[in-house]
């Protein structure tokens, strides 16, 4: 039998071959540990002292149904609200920043260094600028409010105030990674679309919302995932250094710090405390099947409306 011209090895124990390497990273890295996380959910085991007890379903009955249900129900509000806060905001901002900053003019490079900068810093480092920016004592922004209005709030230790600090801290740190796609996309615009619109009498604003923005949803699209997994999982350092998951708040806010989301909670109930493995890989169990929830909702509804035709 002829081998097709096209076929690039002549045995597939070649391919599999190069496939070893990236396959064993996968294995010991990403589904090992699912694995293992999956199976410690239904055990008691304590990180410290060693414990390792069966108890069945009684992690997962735990979280919706007891003691520690009203503090992880506010958690996962938390978690959505904070989400689609810095979704939205980091999308929408970036977006058009990036519109701005593709203009040619003078000192356009400097410009656009400036923006990307914030995504080269990590984001313990971003946490503390924050932290220092707001600091109730010295932070410049209560040094201006106390110079021109003699007023001093507690940006930190303030339920409502330390949440949107959060927010702005985590948004500012992201915004350079999307305006990074979003400056190679509107790049990569063909020309004689924007010259079209023109042409037609449109301006500006009417050239972005019916040109511009539809060319821009597969980069959109795309942004929308990376954010999505950012906001759950890589601000952490950043609730971690500005306010450790709290301040606590009054009822009905009052069972976990305002600040603790489901990725930091997880931190809180592995590591710290009771140490309890088994409860916190069941709250990952949880926090996997909500983005796998995003994500479905996301292909299967935003999906269909990307425009991937010039």
């Amino acid at each position: 039998m002829n081998q097709d011209k096209n076929t690039i090895y002549r045995s597939s124990v070649t391919a599999w071959l190069y496939l070893l390497p990236t396959i064993f990273v996968l294995a010991v890295f990403i589904f090992y540990p699912a694995l293992r996380t999956f199976a410690m959910a239904f055990y008691r085991q304590n990180f410290y002292l060693g414990t390792h007890q069966f108890i069945g379903w009684e992690n997962f009955h735990n979280l919706f149904n007891g003691p520690f249900a009203p503090g992880f129900i506010q958690t996962c509000i938390q978690t959505v609200i904070f989400s689609v806060l810095c979704v939205s905001l980091t999308l929408m901002i970036s977006m058009i920043l990036s519109v701005l900053a593709n203009h040619k003019i003078r000192g356009a490079k400097i410009y656009r260094m400036l923006l990307i900068w914030p995504f080269a810093l990590s984001p313990a480092v971003a946490g503390t600028i924050f932290a220092y920016i707001y600091n109730p004592e010295v932070g410049i922004i209560n040094t201006t409010l106390r110079f021109l209005f003699n007023v001093q709030p507690g940006w930190l230790t303030n339920p409502i105030l330390a949440f949107v600090v959060a927010v702005f801290a985590a948004v500012w740190k992201n915004l350079g990674f999307n305006i990074v796609f979003y400056l190679a996309a509107l790049q990569n615009i063909p020309k004689d679309s924007i010259e079209a619109s023109k042409i037609d009498g449109a301006n500006e604003l009417q050239t972005f919302v019916h040109v511009i923005f539809p060319l821009l949803t597969p980069t959109s699209f795309f942004l929308l995932f990376t954010n999505i997994t950012y906001s759950l999982f890589d601000s952490f350092a950043i609730i971690d250094v500005l306010t450790r998951g709290g301040p606590m708040g009054q009822s009905p806010i009052g069972n976990v710090g305002i600040t603790t989301t489901l990725m930091y909670k997880i931190f809180l109930d592995g590591f710290g405390g009771s140490a309890n493995m088994g409860f916190a890989a069941a709250e990952t169990i949880i926090l996997m099947i909500i983005v796998a929830v995003f994500t479905l909702l996301q292909f299967g509804i935003l999906g269909k409306k990307v425009n991937y035709d010039f």
